[in-house]
This record gives C-alpha cells, sequence and structure tokens, in this order.
C-alpha cells in the first residue's frame, strides 16, 4: 500500500477528507424548525425595520418649539395616529408605536404635564426619542448569508425580516456503529471480560449537535462479513464506526471494507490520541470515518475531524477555530506525533488559563467528561512553562 496515507498531519489528513466531502443538499423548514441548521440561501428583508418612524419611549410627539401643544389624538403600538401634525400640535404616544408625520421630537412623559387639551413641557430641546425608518435594517437588505448556523438571535433576525420559512442544508445522515466482541450496550447483560459502550451513542449525539441526523446500528463483533454487511445494508451519507482501526488480528474493519470498494486517502496519522484514525470512500460514494476504539481517542477525532466533515457538507466553515490561552501550569515536551491534550479552562486576570490533566490514557471518559477545552502540543514542540502561550480547542459543554 502507497506510503503517502500513512503517519499524516493532522493538517493534511482533514484536508484530504475535507476536499472529499460531498454538500448534502437543502430544504425548506418552518422557521421555529430552522434552529441549529445551516442556511442554504441568503436571508434578505421583505420590508424597512421599524417600517415607520417609531418612538422610542412613552411620552408626547410634538411638532415645532414651544412648551405648550395642543393635543390631537394618540398613538399606540399596533394603532398609530397618521393625520399630519401642525407646528403647536401633539399627539400622546406610546413606545414603538409610530410618530406621526410632521413631528420632531418625542418629549418623555416624565418632563410633561397634561392640562386638558394642551400638554406642557420644559423640555424644548435634547434627544429626538424617535427611531428612523429602517435605522435597524432596509427592505432588501441581505441579513444573514449562508453558511451560518441559526441560534436564537440569528432566528430573530430572520423573523424580523418576515421570514416565515428558511432554506437549510439538508442533515447529512450518519451510520454509527461500533465493533469488538468486549462491547455491549448500556444496560444489556454483560459478561466479565466485557466493557458498555459509551462510544456510539456520544458519537451520535455529537453527530446531532453538529447538525447531522445519526443513525446507531447494533454492536458488530469481530466478524468481517458482519462488519461489511452492516455497512452495506446501513445507507447514509457518511458512515463512522469505532474501534477494529489498527493492524491486529481482530482489527477487521478495513479488510471488510475493502469488499466494499473501500478507497483510502488516510491511513494513519502523527496524532497522539488517535494514530489509528482512517478515512476513505466506498464504491457506492459513501465516505468512511474509521476512528479508535478508545473513547477519549474517539472523541479527539471526532473533535478534529468528524466536526470539520459535517461542518463542510452543510455548507459551514469547517474550523476548527482554535484559541489563544496561557498555561496554568507547565507542559513537558512533546514527541514525534501532534498531541491534543484534555484540559481544564479558567478565566481569570482578564484572560484564558489552561490546565492538562495529570492522565491523559485515551480509555479514560472520566478525564474526558471534566475537560472543556483540548491543549494542541505541535510535533516535537519543547517544554512549555506556566504563562507561555498554547493554542486550544473549546468543548461545547452544556
Amino acid at each position: 500500500m502507497s506510503q503517502d496515507i500513512r503517519d499524516l498531519t493532522v493538517e493534511i489528513a482533514r484536508g484530504r477528507m475535507l476536499a472529499a466531502a460531498v454538500a448534502s443538499g437543502s430544504e425548506t423548514v418552518a422557521l421555529e424548525a430552522a434552529i441549529g441548521r445551516v442556511l442554504a440561501e441568503p436571508v434578505t428583508a421583505l420590508r424597512d425595520q421599524p417600517p415607520f418612524d417609531a418612538s422610542a419611549m412613552d411620552g408626547w410627539a410634538v411638532s415645532g418649539p414651544g412648551d405648550g401643544f395642543r393635543i390631537m389624538g394618540e398613538s399606540a403600538a399596533g394603532h398609530g395616529y397618521h393625520a399630519p401634525l401642525a407646528a403647536g400640535q401633539a399627539v400622546r404616544v406610546f413606545t414603538g408605536a409610530p410618530v406621526p408625520p410632521g413631528a420632531d421630537r418625542v418629549v418623555i412623559q416624565e418632563v410633561a404635564v397634561r392640562e386638558g387639551a394642551v400638554v406642557r413641557t420644559s423640555e424644548t430641546g435634547g434627544s429626538k426619542h424617535i427611531r428612523p425608518r429602517g435605522g435597524d435594517f432596509r427592505e432588501g437588505a441581505v441579513l444573514l448569508q449562508p453558511g451560518l448556523r441559526l441560534d436564537p438571535w440569528r432566528l430573530s433576525l430572520a423573523a424580523s425580516a418576515g421570514r416565515a420559512a428558511l432554506v437549510v442544508a439538508r442533515r447529512p445522515k450518519v451510520v454509527v456503529l461500533s465493533t469488538g466482541e468486549e462491547i455491549v450496550p448500556a444496560g444489556a447483560p454483560i459478561g466479565p471480560d466485557q466493557i458498555y459502550d459509551s462510544g456510539s451513542p456520544t458519537l451520535a449525539a455529537l453527530v446531532a449537535a453538529w447538525g447531522g441526523e445519526p443513525r446507531r446500528l447494533a454492536i458488530a463483533g469481530d466478524d468481517a462479513a458482519a462488519i461489511r454487511d452492516a455497512v452495506r445494508d446501513a445507507g447514509g451519507d457518511l458512515v463512522v464506526t469505532l474501534g477494529g482501526a489498527s493492524v491486529g488480528d481482530h482489527d477487521l474493519v478495513k479488510p471488510a471494507l475493502s469488499e466494499l470498494g473501500l478507497d483510502l486517502s488516510v491511513e494513519t496519522l502523527k496524532l497522539r490520541p488517535g494514530k489509528p484514525t482512517w478515512f476513505g470512500v466506498l464504491d457506492d460514494g459513501r465516505r468512511v470515518l474509521g476512528l479508535p476504539g478508545n473513547p477519549a481517542s474517539a472523541l479527539v477525532c471526532a473533535e478534529l475531524f468528524l466536526r470539520p466533515l459535517l461542518m463542510k457538507m452543510q455548507g459551514a466553515a469547517p474550523g476548527p477555530a482554535l484559541l489563544t490561552a496561557r498555561l496554568a501550569k507547565p507542559l513537558p515536551a512533546n514527541g514525534p506525533r501532534e498531541h491534543w491534550a484534555r484540559a481544564r479552562s479558567e478565566v481569570r486576570d482578564g484572560g484564558l488559563f489552561v490546565e492538562a490533566m495529570t492522565d491523559q490514557d485515551s480509555s479514560l471518559v472520566s478525564v474526558f467528561a471534566q475537560a472543556d477545552v483540548l491543549i494542541r502540543c505541535p510535533i516535537n514542540a519543547p517544554a512549555a512553562e506556566a504563562g507561555d502561550l498554547v493554542e486550544v480547542l473549546r468543548l461545547d459543554r452544556l
């Protein structure tokens, strides 16, 4: 097998994966169903916002100078007063309500006194307290661009633009398959030499959080034919396997999928944890990402490769987006593989400080549960002292 697919750097491997990613397509969904989805078409404004000059305060819309104004009516939200005001006239107005034509300012109610049909004020100038028509955005303005994930604030903007439905990327269908005779589902009867499957439920949850539509297959044991058949019949856009990714006698996933035409572009990485991570394409066009069986290795590689793949398939910026932080404690020198260390973060003295967990064993789920960042340790990086700057990747924690 060609050596140019082995011992790749993280950047080269991720670049190959992203180059092979295929767009998931698009669909139209109701506004309230679009949260977390990636926009596939621009959102433009259907009209000006606000669509009229609006009062920013409760008070009196007045026309002209002076301290006494004849009251002509009232303008409330949803029920405006639309007749033009002449100099010396006023209309009672409430926050958000239309300001009548001819009014040049709003006198706040705290500095106004009503005397029968006249309102008087000691305020003769100052702020107008008027929100101009189109002050937020104008009709036809592009408010949201394709590739943005819709959070509640962006959804609010789309609603303000009058959009009841949005065109978003279709959720990529992701098949998740755990392998190994030692793996059993949580809650199932378990033997003395077996462990509960923590990888596939976690991967499925991450896929859903990152915009995909996960489907977990039944755990496949150390049986190449069963692995082949499970993947062959699973469908989906992307297949993610857990375990069976190394070179042992029971690591059967790649040989099994070779019967489905697996063409590898990544076989091993200069990465810790996660060296045996691999990627390829089946004869039917489905992409396959092979992750290590150790949970920490799988989750690190999911952050580095699976999330960018899903983002690219949905038309979003793939990332990952790294931040700069300072070490709270020293880090030892790194070896010939890029290391992503699980760590805790803390904001203090106006900056972000991170501390690597003491035990980085790739089998420890409890360590990952306590971590909220990954520290990137480049290949052959020298020892770093407390206070030194490092690159970190934030983990999404609820």
